[in-house]
C-alpha cells in the first residue's frame, strides 16, 4: 500500500483542478484509488476485530466521487481533491453511523464518526430523544478516559433546546445539536506512516466505536427518505 501516492495524486489535482488535466491525468487517478481502496480493505480487515458488522464491505461501495455539485456554490472548481469513504454495517450511507476517512493533502485529513448528516429531521429527533431519556449513558460514553483523550462532540447547534425536552436537562447542550459527529485529525506524515497508520487509524476507531453503537441504538428503525 503506497499512501505517498494517495497524497501525490491529491496535491496534484489540487494544484490542477480542471476537467483538462483530471482526464490528462486519468491513469495516476486510476493508480491513487488503487491504493486507497487498499487502505479500506485494510482499515475494514482492522474495524471487523471489534465490529464484525462492516466484514461484508467491499471498498468500491464504501467511497465517494471526486467530482463537486457546483450548481449552488460560489467555488465551481469540478473536483473534490480529497478521497473519502464511510465503512458501516450499510455501506457509505449516513445511517447507520460507521467509521470516516478522508484523505486530504495539506493536513486536511480526519478520521470521523457518528451522525454527520443534519438534513434528516426525523434522524435527529431520534437521537435527542434517546438522549434526553439515556442522559446518564451518554454521559458515561462522552467521560471515558481513551474517548476524552482524543474526542470531542461536535455538531451544528439550535440556540434553544426544542419545545418539549426539558430545558434543564444534564445533557441539554447536546439536545440542542442538529447532528453529532467526531472528527480526529491526521496529518500528512501520519497518512505517509502506510500501514503504521492502518494500525492507529484502527485503534481511533475502536475507542469511537460506543458513541457510534449509542447513536445507532437511537437511529433503531430510521428509514431513508426515498429519492
Amino acid at each position: 500500500m503506497d499512501t505517498q501516492k494517495i497524497l501525490n495524486y491529491l496535491k496534484n489535482l489540487s494544484e490542477n483542478n480542471n476537467r483538462e488535466w483530471y482526464h490528462a491525468h486519468k491513469q495516476e487517478y486510476k493508480e491513487a484509488n488503487r491504493e486507497f481502496e487498499t487502505l479500506i480493505q485494510e482499515l475494514i480487515a482492522g474495524i471487523g476485530a471489534f465490529d464484525t458488522s462492516v466484514l461484508h464491505n467491499d471498498p468500491k461501495d464504501l467511497t465517494f466521487k471526486l467530482v463537486r455539485d457546483t450548481r449552488f456554490s460560489h467555488d465551481k472548481s469540478p473536483y473534490n481533491p480529497a478521497f473519502r469513504a464511510h465503512i458501516s454495517a450499510k455501506g457509505k450511507l449516513p445511517v447507520p453511523v460507521g467509521y470516516y476517512l478522508m484523505i486530504k493533502p495539506g493536513n486536511g485529513s480526519f478520521l470521523g464518526g457518528g451522525l454527520f448528516a443534519d438534513m434528516f429531521k426525523d434522524a435527529t429527533a431520534m437521537v435527542r430523544n434517546f438522549i434526553a431519556e439515556n442522559g446518564r449513558e451518554w454521559e458515561e460514553i462522552l467521560q471515558a478516559p481513551d474517548f476524552q483523550n482524543v474526542f470531542t462532540v461536535q455538531g451544528t447547534a439550535l440556540k434553544r433546546v426544542p419545545a418539549g425536552l426539558d430545558q434543564e436537562h444534564p445533557q441539554a447542550p447536546y439536545l440542542k445539536f442538529k447532528n453529532w459527529y467526531l472528527e480526529y485529525p491526521v496529518s500528512d506524515e501520519e497518512v505517509m506512516e502506510g500501514e503504521k497508520f492502518v494500525q492507529r487509524a484502527v485503534k481511533i476507531f475502536e475507542i469511537m466505536k460506543p458513541f457510534n453503537d449509542y447513536l445507532n441504538r437511537a437511529l433503531d428503525g430510521f428509514q431513508m427518505p426515498a429519492r
